[in-house]
């Protein structure tokens, strides 16, 4: 076998040796960019649930005012409706005993 020698202009790999790098350049910007967008978009994201979490709270704190309000109101009705049932019994006897369904010994 023969050796074969190539020949190749020093100039025609440098310029392609230029154009990739050229092109690496190119896409790292890109990247670079994009990061960027990245980093706000992640910053407004979390400003966003950082809110939504503080109004969750919020609202969470409210309704358990609103049930323990609820419970509070239910237990007044209750002795309301019994105040009222024993009224209304003591009444009825009352009415009774007046007029004369009872008798006295």
């Amino acid at each position: 076998m023969t050796p074969t020698i190539v020949e190749i202009k020093l100039e025609d790999v440098l310029t392609k040796i230029d154009n990739r790098l050229e092109r690496i350049e190119g896409e790292l910007t890109d990247i670079k960019v994009s990061q960027a967008q990245i980093k706000g978009d992640l910053a407004t994201f979390q400003a966003e649930v950082k809110g939504n979490l503080n109004t969750i709270k919020t609202e969470l704190t409210l309704t358990r005012e609103d049930v323990k309000d609820l419970k509070s109101s239910q237990r007044t009705q209750i002795w309301t409706l019994i105040g009222l049932i024993t009224t209304v019994i003591t009444a009825i006897v009352a009415a009774a005993v007046k007029l004369g369904f009872f008798s006295n010994p």
